[in-house]
This record gives C-alpha cells, sequence and structure tokens, in this order.
C-alpha cells in the first residue's frame, strides 16, 4: 500500500514531480585540514585524493573511505550532464542534508551556501549551467566540535564516550535535482481541519515577478482512487490560501477516512499549475486527516484517548550510522516496531530522512520529532538552533504521523534550566515559535524534567524494577508535579517558577536493559538470561501501566548503537527475542 504518487528512493515523497535526477554514487572527494581550498580554488578543480559515495559520509564504511577522525572541510565534485532539450526550464539542485556549513559552485561560480545539519536546501543552478553539456557540481561542507552547534549525539571529542558517538560530516542525505518552469509550485502547507471537515491547502509559488499569461492552480483530492473535490484559483500573487471541504456523497462514513495507527487513511491530492489552460507544474502529494489535541489530562487523537507506546529511536546502523542504508532498511525498522506492538516512535536527536516519515504515514506509526541539542548555552547557540529548528518544523509540517514536536531533551545545551531565566525564557521562544507556525500539535519544551511552558510532562527514570518503580510513582503524583520530590531522585519534574496545569504525564525513557558483556553498556544491572530479561521487561512495562495518571510511555531502546548495547535488536538489526513476545507485554 502507499501513496498515488510514491516513486522508490525518491528523497521527498510530499512533493513528487516527474522530471528528477539522482545524484547519489561515486564523487570525488579530498580532506582540507590545512583551509586552503578556496585559497587554491578547488572549487574550479578539484584535485580528488578519494572516491566517497554519497550520500554515506566518510566516517562511514558504506562511503568506501571508513576513517572514523574528524577532519574540519571537506570536499566533494562530480560532473553532471544537463541534457540540451531542459534549456528554458529552471533547474533546482537539492541537498537534504549536509552537515554543517555547505558552500556549493557550479562550473566555478558559488551558487549558495546553507548552514545546518539536519534541514533540506536547495539552489536554482540555471545561471551557471551549460546545456547539452558536462557540468561540474563543487561543494565543500565545514563542521566543527562547537558545541553551540546542534550536533544531538555527534561526539566532539576524539573518542565516543558514555552515550554520544561518531561524528557525521558532510553530505548524508540525498543529492539530487529537478527541471520545473519559471513559474512552479515552490511549497505547500497543508492544515487537516479534522472538525470541519475540511482542508487548508496554503501554496508559494515561484516565479511571478516574471509571469505572462493567465495563471490557474488547480487541486484535485481522491481518496482510494474515488474522487472527493476539485477547487481551481487564479494565481495572482505569490502566496495563495485555499480550503477545501472534503465531504462527499461516494465517501461513505466520515470518520472511515481518519488518519490513525490502526487505520492510516490517507488522502491523494494532485496540485497543477496552468498558463493559459496549459499545465506548467504537477505536484503529487498526499495527506491524512488526523487531530492531535489534551483535554482533562489525556492527549487525544482524532477527539477519542490514546495511550501512547513509544520506542526510542536513534537511527544509527552499523555501516552507514545516521544514513539509512537504502528506502528497504527503513522499512524494516519500522515493521520491527509494529511487530513488537508499539505505535509509536521517539525518534532521538535526530531529524530523520524524508522517506522515514513517509512510510511512517503509510503504515500509521506515530513520531515524536525532536532536536539535536547543542551542548552549550549561549548567543550563538540560540540563533543557531532557532534558525535550524524552525525550518525543521516547516520541513516536517505536513506528516500526518507527527504528533508532537521535542525541541529539547533532559536539559541538554540548558544546562541550568533549573533556575536559570534566560535558558527558561529561551525554551518558552521556542515553544511559541513552534506554536506560530504550528498551533495544532504538542510541544514538548524540555523532554525528561524540569519542563517550563510544555504540553505534556513527560519524566525520563531508569530504575531498574517494577516494584521500584511503583514505590516512586504510584500514588505520588502531586508530589511529583508539586516538586516536593524529585521525579526519579535527582530531577524536578519542572523549573522553578513554573507550576503544573494539568498536563498528561508521560515516560519517556525507561528501561535501556542490556545483555552482560563487556563490549558497551545499558541502564542499571546487566542480565544474564533472556528470561531474566523478559521477566524484567515485563515488570517496568506493566507497573508503569497500572499507574493511572500516567498516559503512554517510551522505551529505550530500539537497537544497539555502537558501545551503547541496550537495544531490543541488535545494531544490524537482529532481534534478540521473538518479537511477537515483546509485543505480547506491550499489548497485555
Amino acid at each position: 500500500m502507499t501513496t498515488k504518487g510514491y516513486v522508490k528512493d525518491y528523497p521527498r515523497p510530499q512533493f513528487v514531480r516527474d522530471n528528477w535526477m539522482n545524484l547519489n554514487g561515486t564523487w570525488g572527494f579530498r580532506f582540507d585540514d590545512d583551509h586552503v581550498g578556496e585559497i587554491e580554488q578547488w572549487q574550479q578543480q578539484l584535485e580528488e585524493t578519494h572516491k566517497i559515495i554519497v550520500p554515506f559520509t566518510y566516517e562511514t564504511q558504506a562511503s568506501g573511505i571508513g576513517i572514523e577522525e574528524f577532519h574540519p572541510r571537506v570536499w566533494y565534485s562530480r560532473t553532471v550532464s544537463i541534457p540540451e532539450e531542459a534549456d528554458g526550464k529552471r533547474v533546482i539542485l537539492h541537498f537534504q542534508a549536509v552537515d554543517y556549513l555547505a558552500k556549493v559552485w557550479v562550473n566555478g561560480t558559488l551558487a549558495g551556501e546553507h548552514q545546518g545539519a539536519y534541514t533540506a536546501f536547495s539552489f536554482d543552478i540555471t545561471p551557471y549551467l551549460v546545456f547539452g553539456a558536462d557540468n561540474i557540481v563543487t561543494l565543500k561542507a565545514e563542521d566543527s566540535d562547537d558545541c553551540t552547534q546542534p550536533r544531538g549525539k555527534q561526539r566532539w571529542t576524539k573518542d565516543n564516550f558514555e552515550c554520544f558517538y561518531v561524528q557525521t560530516t558532510g553530505i548524508w542525505q540525498t543529492v539530487w535535482l529537478e527541471y520545473v518552469e519559471e513559474q512552479h509550485l515552490e511549497t505547500v502547507k497543508i492544515t487537516p481541519d479534522l472538525d470541519h471537515a475540511r482542508v487548508c491547502f496554503d501554496y508559494y509559488v515561484s516565479g511571478l515577478e516574471t509571469a505572462t499569461g493567465s495563471l490557474r492552480l488547480e487541486a484535485i483530492v481522491t481518496f482510494k482512487d474515488r474522487a472527493v473535490k476539485t477547487v481551481s484559483l487564479g494565481v495572482d500573487r505569490s502566496r495563495l490560501s485555499v480550503e477545501v471541504d472534503l465531504i462527499h456523497e461516494a465517501m461513505g462514513p466520515w470518520k472511515r477516512s481518519f488518519w490513525s495507527p490502526k487505520q492510516p487513511n490517507l488522502y491523494d491530492v494532485e496540485f497543477v499549475l496552468y498558463r493559459d489552460d496549459v499545465i506548467i507544474d504537477r505536484v503529487i502529494s498526499y495527506f491524512g486527516m488526523r487531530k492531535v489535541s489534551i483535554e482533562k489530562g489525556k492527549v487525544l487523537l482524532n477527539n477519542g484517548p490514546i495511550y501512547q507506546r513509544l520506542i526510542l529511536d536513534q537511527g544509527y546502523w552499523t555501516e552507514s550510522h545516521l544514513t539509512p542504508p537504502s528506502e528497504e532498511a527503513i522499512i524494516a525498522d519500522i515493521d520491527h516496531m509494529l511487530a513488537m506492538g508499539y505505535n509509536g516512535v521517539r525518534k532521538h536527536m535526530k531529524i530523520e530522512d524524508a522517506r522515514f516519515l513517509y512510510w511512517c504515514d503509510v503504515k500509521g506509526l506515530l513520531v515524536w520529532s525532536e532536536m539535536a541539542a547543542t551542548f552549550e548555552f549561549h548567543d550563538h547557540a540560540v540563533e543557531k538552533f532557532t534558525k535550524e529548528w524552525l525550518e525543521i518544523v516547516q520541513q516536517q509540517y505536513n506528516h500526518p504521523s507527527i504528533i508532537t514536536w521535542v525541541p529539547f531533551n533532559e536539559s541538554w545545551g540548558i544546562h541550568y534550566i533549573l533556575h536559570d531565566q534566560r535558558q527558561q525564557k529561551f525554551t518558552e521562544g521556542i515553544y511559541h515559535l513552534t506554536k506560530s507556525i504550528d498551533p495544532y500539535r504538542p510541544v514538548i519544551t524540555n523532554d525528561g524534567w524540569e519542563h517550563t511552558v510544555s504540553d505534556i510532562i513527560t519524566l525520563h527514570d531508569y530504575v531498574e524494577t517494577g516494584e521500584g518503580f511503583l514505590q516512586r510513582y504510584a500514588g505520588n503524583k502531586d508530589e511529583i508535579v508539586n516538586k516536593e520530590t524529585t521525579c526519579n531522585h535527582w530531577k524536578y519534574a519542572l523549573a522553578a517558577g513554573y507550576e503544573y496545569k494539568g498536563q498528561p504525564i508521560m515516560i519517556t525513557e525507561f528501561g535501556g536493559v542490556a545483555f552482560q558483556s563487556d563490549k558497551g553498556w545499558g541502564y542499571g544491572r546487566q542480565v544474564d538470561t533472556e528470561e531474566e530479561f523478559l521477566q524484567r521487561f515485563d515488570g517496568l512495562i506493566q507497573a508503569i501501566k497500572s499507574v493511572d495518571y500516567i498516559c503512554g510511555f517510551c522505551y529505550t531502546q530500539l537497537t544497539d548503537v555502537q558501545q551503547e548495547i541496550n537495544g531490543l535488536l541488535t545494531e544490524d538489526r537482529k532481534p534478540k527475542f521473538p518479537l511477537e513476545q515483546i509485543k505480547e507485554i506491550n499489548l497485555k
């Protein structure tokens, strides 16, 4: 089951065009430790010292290089043949993610720059191309060990430590290009309105300053190949908005078309741009009709309570680290989660590949989207974090599977938030900026503890047994939320000056049980046998579910990650237990 516009390996599956080219594969590569590349004008002709397989970073075995030591500057180059028949089109060069600073040249001319490790960006490279000939694309990526830079789980020391792993430098997601007309759709923001049975499309149309003739935009909405509605409007400005009523006699009962984990229904929508009744742009997308809300201490999905059974996933692979090795690997991870009885995933310290989110949309897996943390509080950190986070929210907004935004985790980068008003105000600002773009999803400002303004109070606790959990939490809600006691023996649920306002409460990190090994670590005492693990796992799950004021959980974690060996699967995705046994415990 896929959407109408699905194309395997298409890097942006919510905004699909036919005319595109994948630029992954072999590129020329060179380190620039002495910072001489631009002085010596490597952008004109890169004298490569290595070959690299894009989109895998040089630190990974999948790249063909596999050097884990940190290099602050790296260069890439490849030849791209642009067909002569594309002359007259605009050629857009896309990078789904480059860590951290990227500068791009085409035939030696600077095409653009971008900062941020986790967001997609693109440049119109038409002015720099020779059509009907080979063209040289060169990229310089500059990274650092600066802790004011959003880096998530990437180490800033020579070696791995605690829960921090090999860094990611340079291109780590797909590079591609597409051909478009001068006037084309740049973005469409899709907002479902479940209660009023309608959807809002907010369009941005590019190139209007040179437009001639009469422009018209059409949206064709279908559901399971049945026509629902077609709307059309004239284009007289770059930003347009239209609301589409979705109730239609061919639909059947309205609720049957909602998106949920049990029934991940998706509407297909085709956006068509006309000039004088001639098609000049066509984009295929999709959306889900679903609503996330909070009432009386519960999280509601489509106006009904949902108990969230989440699993924490850091999205690392043995051979390719942060980069998914294939689309099949993405699908397999999601299938593993569903097979173990989880209805959602907390993507931890990583902004995930758009194809992962697509398959969560299709398969019905709830997603908590979490920002990669900085680890130092500074004006530079505030600026870098804010810019990148807002790009992330805008780029991921349309995915129905995303039901929660998590900009901060465990006071990382805001270490003194308990009392520091500057750090508290920073989290408040991010909360409200997020709501200004997306007022429809919950925002968690500091997952784990020391919350400020937060729509859900989420607590992390690696207490070893179910009995220990019940002693700490059963009947102790008021003491925890009123800060009469810490939530896990060492952190308060809320920061100083903030009061509990009836929010839902969830346990969003716990467990982390590892088997006995001298090659890595887990949380608490390591176990010797499968029976011992399952007994401890079952005890923790049932204890959490028995506490009436807790409305969901997130278990740590899906897979082992380098030195962290507390996954339900190994790092190469081999289950440590029959998946149905985990499912049976989760669904008791």
